[in-house]
């Protein structure tokens, strides 16, 4: 699955740039692609919705918020998306690679150089997708980076991912979660399961993850401080 972005504030513009996209990937077996018209509500739209796109297609010569401003203010929540520039003006380039742009496209938009962009997009989500988990629930899919994940509980049907400043529920079992994330994650309780990467003290019955406090089951205590310790002393020692 890709997930698409296109954001400009021409319509024209995105439309023929979503019928172009649309017949180069036709034989996706799944795509998404969704349309902007404004640098400001992509931005608003990416901050409500972590981990659902995976490329950006960015119109730069956009008003009041140029694609530039949008591409910081979206490095300062995410380093993982995409970027692609859409621009009509050849010197903008530079300006790119300030916010690690993927490549950019002049405006008409060439076919040979979007199947390039989509190749080099394909490649890269190919190459991260172990360092990523996706999960789907009644809002979408997310796709999240496993080295975000503080931690995950469960309540009763329901299991939590717990990032920094947000939390992400959907259906699902705690074990299957551990099964799914496997080394680097350890169970501390019957319904938590912890980054042991993210996790700063260990004590007797609690660990602590910033400004969070879990408690470690008796049952589990023992096998679940020497593995949390474990990863501790190999992070310091790198």
């Amino acid at each position: 699955m890709i997930r698409i972005g296109i954001c400009d504030d021409d319509s024209r513009a995105r439309d023929a740039l979503r019928w172009e996209l649309e017949r180069l990937l036709e034989e996706e077996q799944e795509q998404i692609i969704y349309d902007f018209s404004s640098g400001t509500g992509v931005v608003q739209w990416l901050q409500k919705h972590p981990g659902q796109m995976d490329v950006l297609f960015l119109d730069v010569e956009m008003e009041p918020c140029t694609g530039l401003e949008a591409a910081r203010q979206i490095r300062q929540f995410n380093e993982s998306l995409m970027i692609v520039f859409v621009t009509g003006f050849a010197d903008f380039v530079f300006e790119g690679y300030q916010v690690r742009a993927l490549d950019y496209l002049l405006k008409p938009v060439e076919e040979t150089r979007l199947e390039t962009v989509l190749s080099s997009a394909r490649k890269a989500l190919a190459q991260s997708e172990e360092d990523y988990l996706c999960i789907r629930n009644a809002e979408g899919i997310y796709r999240i980076r496993r080295n975000e994940i503080l931690y995950c509980y469960s309540d009763r049907r329901k299991v939590s991912v717990v990032l920094q400043g947000r939390e992400i529920q959907f259906y699902d079992k705690l074990d299957a979660m551990a099964q799914r994330l496997g080394d680097g994650f350890v169970r501390i309780h019957q319904r938590y399961l912890v980054r042991a990467g993210a996790v700063d003290y260990i004590g007797t019955d609690t660990v602590r993850i910033q400004d969070h406090s879990l408690p470690i089951s008796r049952s589990m205590r023992q096998t679940a401080a020497r593995k949390l310790a474990k990863a501790m002393l190999e992070g310091e020692a790198k």
